[in-house]
């Protein structure tokens, strides 16, 4: 059935083949449908003047009414520009175009009374606007609309002639063009009735054109709960759908390897949360169901331990494990501490990763596919082709948000027998409104508390004139037998970002700690992989007190000795990079210290920043401060995932809808899974029409 949402948008008035065309090319807007959720993203308040003596630098954009009282044209050749007076009761403002200067000096009269707005600028100690909308006033001027939409746009449209006006024109024609039978409820009427939201047909008329404050408001609650519901019911499905098809190992016993690394190998006592995690990862690995488990926990809260034994748990039962990092550094670390922990077990195990070539890589593919290994640490290079296990069992993968849903895919073709159970770690802590989102169709397991004994890093913030501070603080705690990390956010001078960055930083520190007397490692991203092997050996190993390096430390390094984590230019770092580094530290029983270097002048955004991470360490309060200052969009690893594309809903600003969402969404899937009731039948065939349009989504994790 032809639907009229899914006319070509060539076919709107005052479009056409040439608009068409660059409508989609900008903002994506092929058919009408497009068109209709191209939401404004803010309002102009048409029915509020300003008197032109009282303007202040508060305000940005204004809109003014005032006589006309001069016009001409200024200046010769670039420098040419059309001035004119506006004139009300209490003072004067210059209009300013630099194009279009004939077509608006043939128009514009003087004398005539005008409605101007725009944004507000000053210039030769006079206030001024720049290409206004500019309207005359007369006898048959529509009284302006309560609030005014504004359109996402770009330079390229307003050049074409697509300006605000033409959008809203744009708008208009389509909402005139569709009714009721259009725009079909896909939301049960119970529901609707329950949360008293508007018709969608009325929440887009309003969305576009409101009326008024509280019908906008209406209008966008009912489109923000529409779409986090469904996305919500889409992932409890799928959640639901692989817990009934996807059958799993069954890991019966608990057996000698297990047993021998807890009584004899098992460097500390578990912690409660350790306990409970392991407790709810082997409920799944016996349940006959295939195991697709989140696991959180913050820096050293001891994901690796639990990883190690759940690893054991599948080689007590006949399978092979692998562990999977981002990073040829996360992964060798993993395979020397696995090495360290598992020493004199018997336990055969390899790293694998692009560097791993010729002879040695033949060897340990050969290995793994004969079953002379029982674990593979590595990086992406697991998954290729020639990687075959001769009974794959568990797959574990660490900092998970950096691998595409379809490179874990590939992972579970490495079992022809069955679907190996995945357990996905992240040291990133997810606010619960961005784990229900991104993750809401895996089972989650959080490790809430940090191995006894660790004392809080200090976290202190300091500017460019406590550097001599810095300084000789840093000497006192190399003379007290420790070492240092100094982390750069630049490896090469940038002409765009006035940073110190990792040349000058070397330089100013090797000044500060010259050589006999003091050793300093370097490492940054574009080293080999030898070269920074060698670097950060030389630091693990205490053969240099300082390690200069820019972010490639940010996960993967465990040296206890290290006491101080100095970040250059912290300003210019996310709360959640910030948090992993100063993690990097406190790893051993002394106590350590994070000292937060930035420069003088600081954003509201970047003082929020620095002022979370000195007032607490708790990595979920702080990834809610993170979700709310930077939105769902840009943190790390979510942008790629494509799941949190909202149109119109922010979990960060509209975590209470998506809490409601979620919960009226189990509730419909408990009382009715296949949704089959009559009123559910809207939902069932939403559902339909996705699941074609997004290959595989949420079947791995």
């Amino acid at each position: 059935m032809n639907r009229l949402l899914d006319t070509p948008i060539t076919y709107l008035p005052k479009v056409g083949p040439k608009r068409a065309q660059l409508l989609e090319k900008e903002l994506g807007v092929r058919t009408f449908e497009d068109l209709l959720w191209q939401l404004p993203y803010r309002y102009i308040d048409k029915t509020v003047f300003h008197k032109i003596g009282q303007l202040s630098e508060n305000e940005t954009e204004v809109q003014v009414r005032g006589v006309l009282r001069r016009v001409e044209v200024l200046g010769r050749g670039s420098g040419k520009r059309l001035s004119a007076t506006l004139r009300d009761s209490s003072g004067s403002i210059e209009l300013v175009w630099f194009r279009g200067i004939d077509w608006f000096k043939d128009r514009l009269m003087v004398g005539m009374e005008y409605v101007v707005y725009g944004r507000l600028q000053r210039f030769n100690n006079r206030w001024n606007i720049a290409h206004p909308e500019i309207e005359a006033v007369g006898r048959n001027t529509r009284p302006a609309a309560t609030l005014e939409p504004v359109y996402p746009s770009s330079e390229k449209l307003n050049q074409a002639g697509i300006d605000q006006k033409l959008r809203r024109q744009m708008s208009k024609a389509l909402l005139e063009k569709l009714s009721e039978k259009d725009l079909p409820e896909n939301l049960p009427s119970y529901l609707i009735e329950k949360l008293k939201l508007p018709s969608r047909f009325s929440a887009f008329r309003q969305i576009h054109f409101p009326t008024d404050t509280q019908q906008l408001r209406w209008a966008q609650a009912r489109l923000k709960f529409e779409e986090l519901f469904l996305h919500q019911l889409r992932l409890l499905q799928i959640k639901r759908i692989r817990k009934a098809r996807n059958k799993g190992f069954v890991f019966e016993k608990v057996g000698e390897y297990f047993h021998r690394f807890y009584s004899e190998k098992l460097p500390f006592e578990l912690t409660s949360a350790q306990k409970r995690v392991i407790k709810e990862i082997r409920r799944d690995l016996g349940s006959g169901r295939q195991m697709n488990r989140l696991l959180q926990g913050d820096v050293g809260s001891g994901k690796t331990i639990v990883a190690l034994m759940v690893m054991l748990l599948a080689v007590d039962n006949g399978f092979q494990a692998a562990l999977m990092a981002p990073t040829e550094i996360l992964a060798r670390q993993h395979y020397q501490s696995l090495s360290k922990y598992l020493s004199g077990l018997g336990i055969k195990m390899a790293f694998l990763s692009g560097s791993v070539k010729g002879r040695q890589r033949k060897q340990i593919l050969q290995a793994l596919q004969n079953n002379e290994l029982h674990f593979i640490i590595g990086t992406h290079a697991l998954l290729e082709e020639p990687v075959q296990f001769y009974n794959f069992g568990l797959a574990v993968i660490d900092e998970q948000h950096r691998f595409g849903v379809a490179q874990r895919a590939r992972l579970w073709k490495k079992n022809p027998k069955g679907l190996p159970h995945v357990l996905v770690m992240t040291a990133t802590p997810i606010p619960r409104t961005l784990a229900m989102t991104l993750y809401g169709d895996l089972d989650t397991s959080v490790i809430d508390e940090l191995p006894p004994g660790r004392k809080p890093i200090k976290t202190i913030h300091w500017t460019e004139h406590h550097r001599l501070r810095l300084f000789g603080f840093l000497q006192r705690e190399i003379a007290r037998g420790r070492q240092v990390y100094v982390v750069y956010p630049l490896i090469e001078k940038s002409e765009k970002l006035d940073l110190l960055n990792l040349e000058q930083g070397i330089e100013a520190m090797s000044r500060a700690f010259p050589p006999p007397k003091y050793a300093i490692a370097v490492v940054h991203g574009r080293m080999k992989a030898a070269d920074k092997e060698r670097e950060m050996q030389r630091f693990a190993k205490g053969e240099a007190d300082i390690l200069v390096a820019t972010t490639v430390i940010e996960v993967g390094v465990d040296v206890p000795n290290a006491s101080v984590m100095v970040i250059e230019n912290a300003e210019r770092f996310g709360l959640s990079q910030l948090h992993q580094l100063r993690g990097r530290v406190g790893r051993g029983a002394e106590q350590s210290f994070c000292i937060l270097m930035s420069g003088n002048k600081l954003s509201q955004d970047s003082k929020k920043r620095l002022q979370t991470m000195v007032s607490t360490q708790d990595g979920f309060k702080i990834a809610e401060v993170d979700l709310e200052l930077r939105g769902p969009g840009d943190i790390e690893g979510t942008r790629q995932s494509g799941l949190l594309d909202f149109r119109i809903a922010n979990i960060a600003s509209d975590q209470h809808i998506l809490q409601t969402a979620r919960h009226l969404a189990i509730k419909i899937l408990e009382r009715d899974p296949q949704l089959k009731k009559p009123e559910h039948l809207p939902l069932q065939q939403y559902l339909q029409s996705v699941a074609g349009k997004i290959k595989g989504w949420g079947q791995i994790s």
